[in-house]
């Protein structure tokens, strides 16, 4: 099968055709938001870190950034700096790599917000319209780059929906393509069966390594780890219940890797970021690793979207299919005639269509793009 995708200068294929606005520091993220706001074909990524980090914080924000800027559905990249985070060059020279245009406003040295704000404004509306040149193309599907998600889920996420994603991953990874999935929490006490699938020993220590690593974190915090309680409202009794459901999103292939959050595979194939569960912080988990578009399966109903990846929305509960209209794009019925394989089939044609331009729902809403990335040290 094909899409209609843009080619960039590396060979990567994105969906869509951004400016991408990306704040390097929460300080500047009021600057990021207004310039992306006022020029049309801009979107922008805000966060809540930057400063007052451990080095290896500091480490992960700045990898995941870089990351963020080499997705392929940005066409060109403006960084937001307040100066006071310290140098953010070698963001911008990892985004230089790609080969897109990447510019840079630090207000500190430029006389404060308004100055900043109206030099932004115009890298802005001229890195827009020069992207704006590039047509869309037919490539085939291989050049896909799917991110897994579920969230708020109930008894219909494990049974159908998650099943039926990874129905579509499966096709994709047979089809030449890349399925990324993450949310670490919900591997836990299902790491054994993600195990299995390593195509390496290597590659099955580093899964055990990243759920252990969490385990440990979890096990020294006196709260714990819990499901939360829509979880509970759903059906789901317990977090290895919701782990053995979480995990068959990423299909049946092979596992070709493990990813530290801001890591982007080396190949194609099925692959797993270290995320958090959190929506917000494990979404951009999947952007960072290169998907060039989301599917987030959900059942009692999530609203996220990502400000530069399209994300389909599918349900198997019908209520939340009827009551959540304006956000699910996608539902099926978990009593129905309808394999395994065929949901899958359906779906993939959905994955197309929507990487050909179709905008979804949550892109048409302007809706769940809050987003932010996971780091694990006390900040000061």
């Amino acid at each position: 099968m094909s899409f209609l995708g843009y080619v960039r200068h590396n060979g990567a294929v994105g969906t869509r055709n951004y400016v991408g606005v990306i704040s390097t520091v929460v300080c500047a993220n009021d600057i990021a938001a207004w310039i992306a706001n006022q020029v049309p074909g801009c979107a922008h990524f805000t966060h809540q870190q930057g400063c007052g980090q451990s080095e290896f914080d500091n480490e992960v924000v700045h990898r995941t950034l870089t990351s963020l800027g080499c997705n392929p559905n940005l066409g060109a990249v403006l960084l937001v700096s307040l100066g006071g985070e310290g140098s953010v060059d070698d963001i911008q020279e990892g985004i230089a790599m790609t080969g897109k245009p990447v510019e840079k406003i630090v207000a500190h040295k430029m006389g404060g917000v308004n100055n900043a704000f109206a030099e932004g404004l115009r890298l802005a509306r001229m890195m827009a319209m020069d992207i704006s040149r590039v047509p869309r193309q037919e490539v085939d599907d291989s050049h896909l780059f799917l991110g897994a998600k579920c969230g708020c889920s109930d008894t219909t996420s494990g049974l159908t929906s998650n099943p039926t994603l990874g129905a579509a991953c499966d096709m994709l990874v047979e089809n030449g393509g890349t399925c990324v999935f993450g949310e670490t929490t919900e591997m836990t006490g299902a790491e054994h069966v993600l195990a299995r699938r390593a195509a390496t020993p290597e590659v099955r220590e580093r899964l055990i390594d990243i759920v252990t690593r969490l385990e440990t974190r979890i096990t020294s915090n006196a709260a714990g780890a819990n499901i939360a309680q829509a979880n509970i409202a759903g059906g789901l009794t317990t977090l290895e219940e919701k782990s053995l459901g979480a995990i068959v999103k990423g299909g049946t292939t092979p596992l070709n890797g493990v990813l530290e959050l801001g890591e982007r595979p080396d190949g194609k194939g099925l692959y797993i970021v270290d995320t958090a569960g959190q929506a917000p912080k494990a979404i951009t988990g999947l952007a960072a690793a290169g998907a060039n578009v989301m599917v987030f399966s959900t059942g009692k109903g999530a609203p996220w979207g990502f400000p530069f990846v399209p994300m389909i929305k599918i349900t198997a509960n019908p209520t939340t299919c009827d009551c959540l209209s304006d956000l699910m794009d996608f539902c099926m019925d978990p009593q129905g005639t309808e394999t395994r394989e065929e949901r899958g089939t359906r779906l993939y044609n959905e994955i197309i269509e929507v990487a050909s331009g179709r905008m979804t729902k949550a892109e048409a809403l302007k809706i769940g793009m809050y987003v932010d990335i996971w780091t694990r040290d006390v900040t000061h």
